[in-house]
């Protein structure tokens, strides 16, 4: 399984020509395709993978949703058809646990119904813009694409980052947005140690070194930015049916010496590193991190965002061999207590799901990357209805969610740092000025994925469900603006909002 491996240029590149070019085949992506076509634009998806649908396909099969009531659109159509396919018997029919391979399944038939061609494996090498619009974007390989306007559903942001479009990557100081949980952040009861750890290759002993995983940095002051981002890891779908299960094996160049700190944490009596008890259908389950020492690479990420792809390829096979050889570790260490040896071998890899990649998920969960600065920054204020934006484009409920961004040193044992888990008193609007760009850095492009947020607003916003709803007015306000003739930055909100309204979208809180 891989991230990325060079594209050789083609002899003959493809030019393609759209009224909309659509970077990313996440559910922003597809959402935004099928509202286009819906809307009477021919739309193309270009997607950097070779898989549709970004995590909600790729083991994020509890959604994490809010409240459901929020939701509305194409985003509720979906969950609606994955409740068509499990016999849902909820009062609106929905369903919101899934299998990786049935909402791929469902995204791909939606593309195919709507007519939008999708090219896979297309890596951004250059954007080309003309009097503030893009006009093309170029790929490794050669190909073109051509649109009158173009979306950024990427989870890095690299199409708005090559057209220039400002943005920030980070956790920003509490000043600069009147904040109070964003910057760094100690004091979290989760996901933090429960014993006294040694960080020291040799226990004692600070001039052996740091253990695996464990970061040299200073700790900082409470609230301070720093370009820490939340950590990373995969979703990854477990099974424990017999006939359907493969034993985790071990990744190439298996090193258990990385698990020093997940085993020291053992010996000390603690074992929370894993929740193998989130079911979904079919006796399968989506993993996520949980503790202190989990699937989250805390601290290996950082650099993701404004990587080249050569460099991600590096830190996603870092992240793979974290993960799966976690795994390996815990069902077949022997400093591994019997106990929690057995608990993991009972689960395995599903036969049945990511088949073309040895069970294992395409996509990396990307938590945050670049965050694009628009006129409108979402950010706590908003999160807590301190603040309101009256040009919404769709509602968000999630709670303000930071996974841990360091694992230091601290009084010479093992701290985790970043994460916050605020709550929200409900549904807020999310502005519309949040989803498009300056008006004087680009004049046809909308980001539904990396908005303009703080890095704890986005915590909160950053949920599959929310991108699809801002996917679909992304794509709602690019028919507007080029029915009329308008940057996106002056579509008139009253004949956005009213076309917003008819189809489905939720945009005001009850």
């Amino acid at each position: 399984m891989r991230y990325y491996a060079p594209s050789e240029k083609r002899d003959k590149p493809e030019r393609v020509q759209a009224d909309l070019c659509i970077y990313g085949g996440s559910p922003a992506g597809i959402a935004a395709a099928v509202q286009a076509s819906r809307m009477g634009l021919k739309a193309v998806i270009a997607e950097f993978g070779q898989h549709l649908g970004g995590l909600t396909a790729s083991g994020l099969g509890r959604t994490d949703f809010g409240h459901k009531t929020s939701l509305g659109g194409i985003a509720k159509e979906f969950y609606q058809k994955l409740g068509s396919h499990y016999g849902s018997d909820e009062p609106e029919g929905t369903a919101w646990f899934m299998e990786p391979h049935v909402a791929e399944r469902i995204f791909t038939e939606w593309v195919e119904q709507a007519g939008v061609p999708v090219y896979y494996g297309q890596h951004l090498s250059g954007v080309e813009k003309q009097n503030g619009k893009i006009v093309q974007i170029t790929m490794e390989n050669g190909n073109v694409f051509r649109a009158d306007a173009f979306i950024d559903a990427t989870y890095e942001g690299d199409l708005f980052a090559r057209a220039g479009v400002s943005y920030h990557v980070g956790r920003e100081a509490n000043e600069v947005h009147k904040e109070t949980w964003n910057g760094i952040q100690f004091g979290s009861p989760w996901h933090t140690f429960k014993a006294w750890v040694d960080p020291f290759v040799k226990e004692g002993k600070p001039d052996s070194g740091l253990l695996y995983g464990v970061s040299d940095a200073a700790p900082g002051i409470q609230g301070q930015g720093d370009r820490s981002i939340q950590a990373y890891n995969f979703r990854i779908c477990l099974t424990d049916i017999p006939e359907n299960r493969v034993p985790f094996p071990a990744p190439p160049g298996y090193d258990p010496g990385k698990f020093a700190l997940l085993s020291r944490y053992l010996q000390a009596g603690v074992w929370d590193a894993l929740t193998l008890h989130k079911p979904m259908p079919n006796g399968k389950t989506d993993l996520n991190n949980f503790g202190a020492v989990s699937t989250d690479h805390i601290g290996a990420n950082h650099a993701w965002p404004e990587a080249d792809y050569a460099q991600r390829e590096r830190m996603f096979q870092e992240h793979v061999h974290y993960n799966l050889g976690m795994l390996h570790f815990l069902a077949n260490d022997e400093s591994v207590p019997e106990p929690v040896r057995r608990e993991v071998s009972r689960w395995g890899l599903p036969a049945d799901e990511f088949t073309s990649t040895a069970n294992w998920p395409h996509y990396l969960y990307v938590r945050e990357g670049r965050r694009m600065i628009g006129e409108v920054v979402m950010n706590q204020n908003h999160c807590l209805k301190y603040l309101k934006a009256e040009d919404s484009v769709g509602l968000a409920s999630y709670g303000m969610d930071s996974h841990n961004c360091r694992r230091i040193v601290l009084d010479g044992r093992c701290v985790n740092e970043g994460d916050v888990e605020i709550p929200v008193s409900g549904p807020y609007p999310i502005s519309y000025r949040s989803i498009v760009p300056k008006g004087d850095e680009c004049t046809n492009l909308l980001v539904p994925v990396c908005l303009s947020s703080s890095h704890i607003a986005y915590g909160s916003i950053r949920m599959e469900p929310v991108f699809m709803v801002l996917g679909q007015s992304a794509a709602t306000a690019a028919a507007l603006a080029l029915r009329d003739g308008r940057a996106v930055q002056d579509v008139d909100y009253a004949l956005l909002r009213k076309q917003l309204l008819q189809d489905g979208q939720t945009l005001d809180v009850n």
